[in-house]
């Protein structure tokens, strides 16, 4: 099997422009690539797309290379202008494409550009490479308010466009654990925001049922994806009042084996528990089905609704188990059309 390959961070590709544009500035003569220093003091160099003075400062564009990891901003145009100011501060400002922070709880205040630390670190490096004199740095990413769509930065409080993004300059093919630190954020961003009873769902299909169901504020709702296990411990880790899972039964379902990563590669199907459960409400055979949705479907509402509110209560239990019988939770199951069909615990905090 051959290895995936890595890549480097889009603000390790704003530090390299930064650099290039800023040594053009300077009247240094560029080559057909830059090079800048890593966190970790390794060099790395670039190839320049462009590179050019301007009326009053100068800007180079760089192209983003992620490796295997499946990156949106990957292959992306990553550009860079620079203009000396007075004093000798190096102060960021987002261009085309780059987001602006508008939310407590992320690692820079609101009002600020979605520049990162880490980022903002390697842009000063590259710069005092070459001067001490105080830089205005323009970071652009073209098409980046589009791109930023596909990212958690709309339900993060970044308006406008992408993040730039790096701790060590370095990307490594996508894995759970920077999954679960991008998921981590949105709890991070509610607890700022004074939520205290956030709801949690496994991805799109259950956060437009939780605002089609419920009266919720857009930092209320945190995405799940299929991490339960940590996001569950993060949330007890952050003190809220109470929560509400909601999400459908065939994944919720899951939780009830004692499976918190509910992935369907690193996860059992839940229609033999969901079967099993039936079996226990119903009197006729349980229509075999090889999904939970097609097993409640073929019930009669009545017993739909007692199934549900009893997966509803199994849920409850498992989650409890995990984070302690004194956390305040309900469980809410919708079908695959966002309608609440069962509950368990009580659901007016979110009405």
């Amino acid at each position: 099997m051959t290895a995936l390959r890595g890549g480097y961070t889009t603000g390790c590709f704003a530090a390299a422009a930064a650099k290039a544009a800023l040594a053009t500035l300077c009247g240094v003569p560029m080559a057909d690539s830059v090079e800048v220093s890593l966190p970790d003091g390794e060099r790395v160099s670039f190839p320049l797309i462009s590179c050019q003075r301007n009326s009053d400062g100068a800007e180079a564009v760089v192209r983003k290379f992620a490796g295997d990891d499946p990156d949106v901003t990957d292959k992306a145009c990553v550009a860079a202008a620079v203009t000396f100011i007075d004093g000798e501060e190096i102060v960021f400002v987002a261009g085309e494409g780059v987001g602006m922070v508008t939310k407590p709880g992320l690692a820079l205040p609101p009002g600020e550009p979605a520049i990162n630390p880490g980022p903002r670190k390697m842009i000063r490096a590259a710069v005092r490479e070459l001067t001490s004199r105080g830089v205005r740095v323009t970071i652009s990413i073209p098409g980046g308010r589009e791109l930023a769509l596909r990212t958690f930065n709309p339900r993060l409080g970044i308006e406008g466009g992408l993040s730039v993004l790096g701790t060590t300059g370095r990307v490594r093919p996508f894995s759970a654990p920077d999954l679960c630190e991008a998921l981590k954020c949105a709890l991070d961003v509610a607890k700022a925001c004074g939520i205290v009873a956030p709801v949690l769902v496994p991805g799109n299909i259950g956060e437009h049922a939780a605002r089609q169901n419920f009266s919720l504020r857009p930092e209320q709702i945190v995405q799940v994806s299929n991490q339960w296990g940590y996001m569950l411990d993060r949330a007890k880790e952050h003190g809220f009042e109470r929560w509400l899972v909601l999400g459908h039964p065939g994944k919720l379902a899951k939780l009830v084996l004692g499976e918190w990563d509910t992935h369907s590669a690193h996860s059992s199907s839940a229609v033999p528990v969901v079967t099993q459960l039936a079996k226990s409400v119903v009197s006729a055979p349980v229509t075999e089905s090889t999904t939970v949705e097609g097993i409640l479907e073929a019930l009669a509402q009545a017993e739909r609704a007692q199934l549900a509110d009893l997966l509803a209560a199994k849920i409850h239990g498992a989650i409890s188990e995990r984070v302690g019988p004194q956390q305040e939770l309900a469980v809410a199951l919708i079908n695959l059309g966002g309608d609440l069909i069962g509950s368990f615990g009580d659901l007016t905090p979110w009405r």
